[in-house]
């Protein structure tokens, strides 16, 4: 039963179609996985087994009926950020904890639609803000992968760690993640998994707990480009119930697979060559740009002048749409409730300081200073005018390339607690994502390679907007030519 655990989505797929196996039968080992190593990786918040056996058992009466959905009998992990209809959803923090939901967010009954099982929550950076998933109220989740030059627990990244844990893991075939600034794609890189962010508004964010609501998107984390093509497609759609969701058709990204690079034009940013890169991860991107060229794509160098300040702007767009989405967890109306305090101002305050962590305080202290009278203009309305003019680079070389190679991350996963003590080291992490989020565009991580130290390394691919077709063609020519087969071994 444990080789059902180390299966692609596709392969699983293709197993239940043809009867090989039940979706009870790959649930019970994903359950089993679980049960062994969750305890040390604490990846999952919330084991739903009595769930998920049920779900597969309907699954897999429907398959032997001949009406299987896309995702029939599949086990996915669901990030702990998507309301699950009567299944506690926290958003990694004690101001959700006990918050069972009466309806399900758009993406997850997608996923249901299409067939899939669910085996629990994932876990998180608290509200989604952190990049090595140690701001979760549950505890930080490890990562799978040891370097061999340290014993040291690692960090699987974040937000989205406990999704790129559990697929890395092997205790999910795919896992639903969200990204605001990086949070798919760099815990993708560290795993040696693959993680997609597409267009802002190709998914929903309709039953997500918001963080920064012109920056957040769903989307997967999974083993291989091909699956990551498979589970987007069922993720996506039109909802009337976003005000910011593209009423545009959800292509089959998997017919852009297998048709190589030749004649496409690759666009290589130099400003993203920055100082104190590892030479590792120059050397990967580089092999990157070979590969790609010896499929037959054309190289460009091409020039993003703003990238620079796409950082700085980050942090101040972002904290400030969350000072303003967080605002309704106040004890009264929402979250979690102090008690014995004596008057109103007392219970917003004491509710607020005992439901929210640090590194959440932190943000929305940046968020109401950036919005406050006398710096509104000097500071969010600046970032905005930066956030253009970050879109307006990537408009001004859409002409001259149809896709753009950059690292995913300035190095492999780091020791949990590295970072812990210097927040703008911790946010340095999102250098090479968060402009992909400014502009709304889609960008993958692909795992092409190992570090000195056997961790993974990966290669981002950025594309035009509403272009994952063109996203996944490239990524799938990396993923051929990197040959990336490594897998954590299991020391837990």
């Amino acid at each position: 039963m444990s080789e059902l655990t180390g299966l692609s989505l596709k392969a699983a797929l293709d197993g239940l179609t043809a009867r090989d196996f039940s979706s009870e039968e790959i649930t019970t080992a994903f359950l089993t996985r679980i049960e062994a190593a969750n305890p040390t990786l604490n990846a999952y918040v919330e084991v739903t087994a009595d769930k998920a056996l049920g779900m597969a058992r309907a699954a897999d009466a429907r398959l032997k009926a001949g009406e299987a959905a896309p995702l029939e009998g599949a086990p996915l992990g669901i990030k702990d950020l998507f309301c699950t209809d009567g299944v506690q959803t926290t958003a990694g923090s004690n101001m959700l904890r006990g918050f069972v939901p009466p309806y399900e967010s758009t993406v997850t009954a997608n996923l249901w639609r299409d067939g899939a099982v669910m085996l629990g929550k994932l876990n998180m950076d608290e509200f989604a803000m952190g990049s090595s998933n140690e701001t979760s109220a549950f505890g930080p989740v490890v990562n799978p992968w040891k370097s061999t030059e340290s014993n040291a627990e690692l960090t699987p990244g974040g937000s989205s760690g406990g999704s790129a844990s559990s697929v890395a893991g092997d205790l999910c075939l795919a896992a639903t993640a969200s990204d605001t600034g990086g949070s798919i794609r760099q815990p993708a890189a560290f795993t040696g998994t693959v993680g997609i962010k597409p267009t802002y508004g190709r998914a929903s964010r309709f039953g997500m707990v918001a963080f920064a609501s012109s920056l957040d998107q769903a989307g997967p984390i999974t083993k291989t480009v091909e699956d990551a093509a498979i589970l987007l497609r069922s993720m996506c759609s039109f909802d009337p119930k976003d005000s910011t969701s593209l009423d545009v058709g959800t292509p089959d990204w998997t017919q852009s697979l297998n048709t190589g690079v030749k004649g496409l034009r690759i666009g290589v940013p130099k400003e993203y060559v920055v100082d104190g890169m590892p030479a590792e991860i120059q050397k990967l991107w580089d092999q990157g740009v070979q590969w790609l060229k010896d499929g037959g794509a054309e190289i460009v160098e091409i020039s993003l002048p703003h990238t620079k300040y796409a950082l700085p702007a980050y942090y101040i767009i972002a904290p400030a749409e969350a000072s303003s989405n967080l605002a309704r967890y106040d004890g009264m109306r929402f979250g979690h409730r102090a008690t014995d305090t004596k008057s109103l101002t007392d219970l917003y305050e004491t509710s607020r300081a005992e439901g929210f962590g640090k590194e959440v305080q932190r943000r929305l202290t940046i968020g109401a200073y950036v919005l406050s009278a006398g710096f509104y203009d000097a500071y969010y309305v600046r970032a905005l005018k930066v956030r253009r003019r970050i879109a307006q680079d990537f408009d001004d070389v859409w002409g001259r390339v149809d896709a753009i190679l950059t690292p995913s991350t300035p190095s492999s996963a780091f020791a949990l607690g590295d970072k812990q003590i210097d927040p703008l080291q911790m946010y340095l992490n999102d250098i090479f994502t968060v402009t992909a989020n400014l502009a709304g565009l889609p960008g993958i991580s692909v795992p092409a390679g190992l570090d000195s130290g056997g961790l993974p390394l990966g290669l981002q691919v950025i594309g035009k907007a509403l272009d994952e077709a063109t996203v996944f063609r490239v990524a799938d020519a990396l993923e051929r030519a990197a040959g990336f087969t490594a897998r954590p071994e299991a020391w837990w």
